[in-house]
Parts: structure tokens; sequence; C-alpha cells
């Protein structure tokens, strides 16, 4: 059986000196460094890297993948700006295949690097041990990580020079960024708000909303360096989380507060519409010329070359405003008025407890769900369609605000369903709205005699039928995955959690 190699990484300098106390009859000898060079530290805005326990790093021309007790993999390839598909093919790519496919790389942090090799000896100069040195830097702090290579015939040694790195290192990469860049702490999109079971319903609101505040302007900068995708739609779904406390938990907040937020965060909304719309489209570009036949593709080609003109000029337009100082303002006005309860204007429903009331909420949004579902059928509008995935989105953001007070198995149980009637009906709208914008697309494309470019007719009009066709078939989906969600232990479990937990 081949052992493995075994990484050890130790915070702040290494102490050699101990190092070599440490390992009695056997002695080290480090190899003098490579000259230190530039690197970047790589990873999404998530962090998906940093939470499954890996380090990639950029340095000359090249990403190392280091990984627990594996050996470091190495790729000649550039990554920072990248999609990891879009990487070329070799061991970096194919170990992190797992990557979330709409986050690019980007740098978390910079600093130098200096690597290098060791061997230890016994007392007749024999090497019985190998291993590496990456010594990584910043202004900020250093850190050391050590692969250590066992070789044939001297386990003890091996286990020897483990034993002693373990005393002296520190577990997990974590300790890499809090030496590294302090600090820098891993996003989180969604953010359990602590809640206890007696706060006031006014209290609770405040902290939701001024956490989702910040999550939304965590995403900011990514939207305006145009990273990817998902620093906008984050920044969105956060707005939206807070525009849900607004119009869920009515009579927390005076009416008047109440219409007046609502109409500030609709601003804060409305000019990164138009952009997500363009980033949905162009996300979705190979799927669009999957569903048409090729001799339809020139006609997109000329689509989705105006769809990039107008994401460009509308991704302009939003990153000046985010960088103005009328902006920033705004959301700092916004941050101030969550963090003290004095400027909110308490409402009839603002000393409720919280719990009480957002289980009421709970129970009678789900009852309007359950109702509005039953009544679909294949002859069902549109409208209702999208009026139950609208009451489904609400309800969930309620169990997920609420989350954190209820049991994780129950929790479990009942979100997994309704996730996926939400996502059926999600691509119910998506088709739907894809419809609305295609023909209004090749409308505004007509030409001076009114008459659109027939390759571009004729692509649109090819899109539109097939997304007819899936919008259809995801309706029946809905209505077979509600069964799901509306079985007895679905609705007995909603019962006992939510129904008549007022205080």
């Amino acid at each position: 059986m081949v052992k493995k190699c075994r990484l050890f990484i130790i915070p702040g300098t290494f102490d050699l000196a101990g190092f070599s106390d440490a390992l009695k009859g056997l002695s080290p000898e480090f190899e003098a460094p490579a000259a230190a060079r530039p690197f970047d530290l790589l990873d999404c805005h998530d962090q998906s890297l940093r939470a499954e326990g890996r380090l990639l790093i950029e340095v000359d021309g090249a990403l190392q993948l280091l990984q627990a007790d594996r050996d470091v993999l190495v790729q000649a390839c550039s990554g920072k700006g990248k999609f990891v598909q879009d990487l070329p093919d070799g061991p970096v790519k194919t170990a992190v295949k797992g990557f979330p496919k709409l986050r690019a790389l980007m740098s978390i942090g910079s600093g130098l690097i200096e690597s290098g090799s060791f061997a230890v000896l016994d007392d007749l100069q024999k090497t019985q041990v190998r291993g590496s040195v990456v010594t990584l830097s910043t202004d900020k702090g250093q850190a050391t990580l050590l692969t250590v290579q066992p070789m044939r015939g001297y386990d003890r040694a091996f286990h020897a020079v483990c034993a002693a790195l373990k005393t002296m290192a520190a577990s997990g990469f974590d300790v890499v960024f809090a030496s590294l860049f302090p600090g820098v702490t891993p996003y989180n999109a969604k953010p359990d708000v602590p809640l206890g079971t007696q706060e006031p319903s006014i209290e609770v609101a405040a902290d939701i909303i001024r956490t989702y505040l910040a999550v939304a302007r965590q995403n900011e900068a990514g939207v305006i360096s145009d990273i990817d995708t998902e620093f906008l739609h984050d920044y969105r779904v956060s707005l939206r989380r807070v525009r849900s406390v607004l119009s869920l938990f009515k009579g927390v907040f005076s009416p008047e507060q109440t219409d007046a937020l609502k109409r500030e965060f609709s601003d804060l909304m409305a000019p990164t519409g138009r952009v997500r719309d363009l980033d949905v489209y162009l996300l979705e570009k190979d799927i669009y010329f999957n569903l048409i036949p090729p001799n339809l593709h020139q006609g997109a080609e000329a689509m989705f070359a105006q769809f990039a003109k107008e994401r460009t000029r509308a991704l302009t337009a939003l990153s000046r405003r985010f960088r103005s100082a009328a902006y920033s303002k705004k959301m700092d006005e916004l941050a101030a008025l969550f963090a003290d309860l004095n400027g909110l204007e308490p409402g009839p429903n603002a000393d409720r407890g919280a719990y009480g009331y957002a289980c009421a909420l709970i129970w009678k949004r789900y009852r309007k769900v359950c109702k509005l579902a039953r009544g679909i059928t294949p002859g069902t509008s549109d409208e209702i369609v999208h009026d139950l995935r609208i009451d489904c989105k609400k309800l969930r953001y309620l169990m997920e605000f609420f989350g954190p007070l209820l049991d994780k198995g129950d929790f479990k149980t009942l979100i997994k369903p309704l996730k996926k009637l939400q996502d059926n009906l999600g691509l119910f709208n998506d088709y739907s709205v894809q419809q609305e914008a295609l023909l209004e697309f090749v409308t505004t494309q007509s030409n001076a005699q009114g008459r659109a470019n027939a390759q571009l007719a004729m692509s649109v009009g090819g899109l539109i039928a097939v997304l007819d066709q899936r919008q259809k078939a995801e309706r029946d989906r809905v209505i077979a995955n509600f069964q799901h969600f509306d079985s007895p232990d679905i609705q007995n479990l909603f019962r006992t959690l939510f129904h008549h937990k007022e205080d």
C-alpha cells in the first residue's frame, strides 16, 4: 500500500530550529528557495474552493492547486477572470470540475511566494524523507505549507517528521486566509439572521433588512468590474428579500413609512432589470442555438450581437449609478435607518412576537399557495400561474427568514418540494417572458419599410415556437410537482409547525 503525502500548514514564520530539535537522530536540510514571485490567491466570490478545503494559486502564468494530503496539481494557464469550464484541459481543471459554472475565478488577495524543497537525512547522510516548501507572504502576515513525501522503507522517519510538523501546524486552509488576508471572510448570499422567539416583529424586520442591505452592497464592486453575472443576480435577490419583508410583515411599520420604503427599494431595483434580462439571454445563447436548426443560426447570431451591445450600454449606465455619490448616500441612509430603531415608525403589529406572527403569515401564505395551485389546469391563464410563482417565492422567503428557529429536518422536508415547485414555476415564467421579449425585439428591429430582416424574423419565430412548447410542458410539471407539495405528510407538517402559533 502506497502511503499518501501529507500537507502541513504553518501559520506565521516556520520555526526551523524547533523542527530540527524535534527530529532526534534526523537532520533536515532545506534548499535555498527560488526568488520570491508575485502570486494571486484565486477563488470565486462565494469562496467555494476555500469551503472545500482547497487553495488555488496563480503564479508565473500557471495554476497550482493545493489540497490536503494530496500532490500539488500544476497547470500552465492563467485563471483570474475566467470560468473553470473555459480553462484549457489539464489536471487543475479536472480537479475543480464541480466549481460553480456561473462564478468566475477572481483574486481574493495577492502577495509573494517562495518555493523550495527539503530532505531529512539520517546520521549517515542518507535521505529518508523528501518534501516541498511553499511560503506565502503579504504585508499582513505569512504562512508556510510543507508537503511531506514518504519514501519506501523509511516509514519510521516519515512518521517522525509528520509528528514534529503536526505540533506546529494548524488545521485547514482557513489559517492561510487568516494569516495573509485577515478580515476577508467568505461571502454568504443567505446569511442566517440571529433571531429569538420573543423578539418584537419590528426588531426582527429591521435585522433582516439591515442584513440583506449589507449583502447587496457586497456585490456592487463585482457588478461594476463585470466579473460574472452572479453579482448582479445576488444584488437583486438581496433587495427582493428586503422588499418581501416590507410587503409580508404587514403593520410592522406605519403605512406611510412602508409605502415610502417600498418606493425607495423599487427605485433601487428598477435600473438593474434590463441588464439582468440581457444577462439571462446571453447566458442561454448556446441553449437557444440548440433549439433551432442550423439554417436559422445566422439570424440568431445577429440577435445576440444586438443583445451584447445593449448589455454593454446598460451595464455602463448601471455602473455609473453604483459609483455615484447620490447612490452611495441613499444606501448609507437606508443602512443607518435600519441600524437604529429610533428612525422607524412602528405600526400596529410592531410589538407582536415575531415568531408567532411569522408562523401565522407562513400558514396563511401556504394555504393561499395550495388554493391557487389546486386550481391550475392545462387551460389556466399564464397570469394565474405567474401569481402562484410570486406567492411561492414569498412563502419561501418567510420560511428561510425563520428557518434557524425550526428543526433542520422539518425545514428540509418542507423546503425541498417547495424549491422543486419554484424551479418549475421559474422556468414557466422564463419561457413566457422570453417569448414576449423576442417578439418585442424583432418588432423593434424592423426596417423603415416596416419589414424585419428575414433571417432574424425566421430565427425569432422558430425560437418562440419552441419556447411555447417548453412552457406548456413546464405547466404540466407544475401540476405534477404540486401533488408532492400537497401531500398529506406535507400538509400535516405545515399545520403542526405553523398553525395556531400566535402569542
